[in-house]
This record gives C-alpha cells, structure tokens and sequence, in this order.
C-alpha cells in the first residue's frame, strides 16, 4: 500500500502539479461539466418535461443543452409565457430579434430556429407552419492556423499533461471535448490509431495516433492506472458511464480501460447520482492554458484549442494528403466542410504568386 502512494506521488506531482495551476473557479468547485443533470422523478415543471422528452428520444447532453437554453431564451423574451399560448407570430419575432439587435451568426440564428421547432413540432405537437422573419447576414470565415513552427512554439510553451493534450489535438485533430473524453481503451498502440467515440453528431472514427506521442501516451496511462488504484483503495475507482453503458457493462466503470486518459486532479460529484468519482480535466483549464502559451509564443492570433485541429487539416493538405482522407480524419459528414481548409494554404488553390512578389524578384 505504501509503496503504491509513494509510486503515485513520485508520477503523479513530477508531471500534473505545474498543470493544474490554472484550473477555473468551476472546476476547483468539484463540477462535472458534461455529465445530464438529475430530473426529480414525475416532476411536472416544463422544463424536466422537456428534458425528459430529448433523452427518451437518446439525443446528446450537448444537444439536451442547446434546445432547453433556446426554449428558455424564447420564453423569456416574452415575458414568461408559456410556449402553449404562442405560436409562430412570436418564433418569428424572437429569431427577428436576434438577427438585428443581437447580430447573432447566422448558425447562432439557425441552431435556435431548430430548438425550437423542436420544441413546437415533437415535443408540443404543433406545426407553426411557414415562417417570415430577418435572416442573419452570412459572414464566411476563413479558419485561424497555426504554421508548423507555431505550432511547435506553443505546444513548447505548454507544460505536463497539457502539452500532451495539445499534441494530440494537433497530431490527430482532435476536438477539444474528444480530447478530454479519450479513455484508456480508446489507445491502439499496435495499430496506432485513436478511437474518438461519440464525437459531434453522436458518430465515432478513428484517427491517426502520432508516433512521438506513444511513450508519453504509455506513461500517461501507467499514471492513469496507479492513480486509478489509488482511488479504489480509497474507495473511489468508478467512473462515470452514460445510462445505457452503465446498465450493459455494471463493472466496467471500475476497470482501467475506462478510465479517462487525462483525470481530473480532483474528485467530483456526479450531478445525476450524487455519487463521487474522479472526472476528466476541466475543458476550462486547457482552454486557458493554450491561450496562455499563445500570448507567451507572442503569437497575434485568435488562437484557441480548436486551432490545432484547423492546423493538422491545413498542414496534411499542404503536404498532399487526399482530402477524402482528411475528411475522414476529421470526422466531417460533407466533403465540403472540409473543402474550407483549400482556402487557408500558404499559396491559395491556385498556387498563384502575388504580383508584388515579381516586382522584388527582378
């Protein structure tokens, strides 16, 4: 036993210390940020119906998220009144407001004309019929990327646990949240690959896992693996499992291979049971830590986790990678959600140089 905490002190402090100084308010306070929240069992308030109704239909948290914040947000806008005694006059004003006085992105606009169509059509059983309001002006932006050596430069700047993540976002294109949710068992080392399960729109894939990245992959999860039976000695060890994994597979969330490859530093509450388990990292604190080593780099860019992703679509395209492959790489439905990265390449689609170029050339 005491030679199992020391081993976990030595592993643990040397590599997760400098990390975690940054940690936000809401992860110190012990939150789990993406576990459902608990409904009270045959309650009538609207919005646990509502709640109720979105996970019987087995749509994700986030989504659940999304169509009770807009629900909210229109109910609000008039005064409180029940979605019953509205109709389509009010969903018009409501997405009108938001394209002129609130200037919201058209998607912005379009994710909450679906929440609450969603709302009327499923859950109210109302058809609102043709609608006439303000669309949003479509702004297309072009992805912020890193070059190769800012790449290097932040990830550099980055300390312990952190740093590992940040290669993995940038080494396999990863989403921030598919970072954070990685398990144990979602490693290949033989086949160097990464399960992302569950990822946007509730799809899975594989994706590359960097070469560089395996031994300190192979520590991270000795680490995982002592702190994990650490935690079982202390009466801990069980991790969170969605509804329908934790019923199939009871013992499951005790084992290793489940546990997430980058644990919180604490244990938290789990909003739905009560039950107090070890978590992921907070996505706060990565989201900090990456800005802070741009700001270090002195790199003037709106830089953000999701850079990195932008970056290992850009920087495979650059190198001649097809862009099928990158497609299915990034987990993209459209080919042509990825055809966005064959604007940002250092010489454009064309491969065209800029006249001012051949001026200073001759």
């Amino acid at each position: 036993m005491g030679c199992v905490c020391f081993r976990l002190l030595v592993f643990w402090l040397s590599w997760a210390i400098p990390c975690y100084k940054s940690v936000k308010v809401a992860a110190m306070n012990n939150q789990i940020e993406d576990v459902p929240v608990y409904i009270p069992p045959k309650s009538n308030k609207f919005t646990h119906r509502l709640r109720q109704f979105i996970r019987a239909q087995n749509k994700a948290w986030a989504t659940e998220k999304t169509y009770v914040h807009w629900a909210k947000r229109f109910i609000h806008f008039h005064g409180d009144k029940h979605p019953e005694s509205m109709g389509a006059l009010e969903v018009e004003e409501f997405l009108t407001h938001l394209a002129v006085n609130d200037h919201v992105s058209p998607s912005t606009q379009s994710t909450a004309l679906n929440a609450i169509v969603f709302l009327y059509r499923q859950f109210l059983k109302r058809d609102l019929g043709e609608m006439d309001f303000q669309l949003s002006r479509r702004v297309r932006h072009v992805p912020v990327v890193f070059s190769e050596g800012e790449c290097r430069q932040v990830i550099t700047k980055l300390k312990g646990v952190y740093r590992l993540m940040a290669g993995l976002m940038y080494g396999s294109g990863l989403r921030v949240s598919e970072c954070l949710r990685l398990r144990v068992k979602d490693i290949d080392f033989d086949r160097n690959e990464l399960v992302v399960r569950e990822a946007k729109g509730g799809k899975s894939r594989r994706t590359m896992l960097p070469l560089s990245l395996k031994d300190l992959l192979r520590e991270q999860v000795q680490r995982v693996s002592l702190l994990h039976e650490q935690d079982t000695n202390d009466g801990y060890g069980e991790v969170y499992m969605p509804y329908a994994l934790a019923r199939k597979y009871p013992v499951a969330a005790r084992s290793v291979a489940w546990q997430f490859l980058f644990p919180s530093a604490r244990i938290a509450k789990d909003p739905r049971s009560g039950q107090w388990r070890r978590h992921h990292v907070h996505s706060s604190s990565i989201q900090r830590a990456v800005k802070q080593a741009v700001a270090h780099a002195g790199i003037h860019k709106l830089a953000n986790c999701h850079t990195f992703r932008h970056s290992f679509a850009t920087h495979l395209l650059e190198s001649g990678s097809d862009i099928r492959t990158i497609q299915s790489l990034l987990g993209h439905a459209d080919v042509a959600t990825t055809e966005i990265y064959t604007h940002v390449l250092n010489k454009g689609g064309l491969g065209v140089q800029s006249p001012v170029d051949l001026l200073v050339a001759h």
